[in-house]
């Protein structure tokens, strides 16, 4: 009889952006939009991208006498469906990742050649 291991998720995912990086959406219904990445989500391999996957929230009054209202929000998407884009040559490139002169490992616009770190 042979033991089946239980697979489970990594603590946390190894992602290609991070917080504050610019990037296109790749893949979706927002495919093409360029925005900054306002969160990262490692756990889920998720971002949070500006003015991307927005959603509304009806919420309730709490006290009395308040009213309610609708409040828009971004909701999460994979980091799978974004690629770094550069503004200054406003093109997406997919990241490699090279060490400076100092030893310090950067990561690098495949296209542009450009610097990130």
């Amino acid at each position: 009889m042979s033991q089946k291991k239980k697979q489970t998720a990594p603590e946390r995912y190894k992602m290609h952006v991070k917080k504050g990086d610019t990037v296109q959406v790749i893949a979706g219904s927002d495919k093409g939009k360029v925005g900054e990445i306002l969160r990262a989500i490692p756990q889920k391999s998720e971002v949070v991208v500006k003015g991307v996957n927005i959603r509304t929230k009806h919420v309730k009054p709490q006290q009395e006498g308040e009213s309610g209202q609708i409040v828009t929000y971004e909701a999460p998407i994979h980091s799978s469906k974004v690629m770094l884009y550069s503004n200054k040559q406003k093109i997406a490139s997919r990241v490699s990742y090279t060490f400076t002169e100092e030893g310090k490992k950067v990561r690098v616009l495949k296209k542009t050649g450009e610097i990130i770190d």
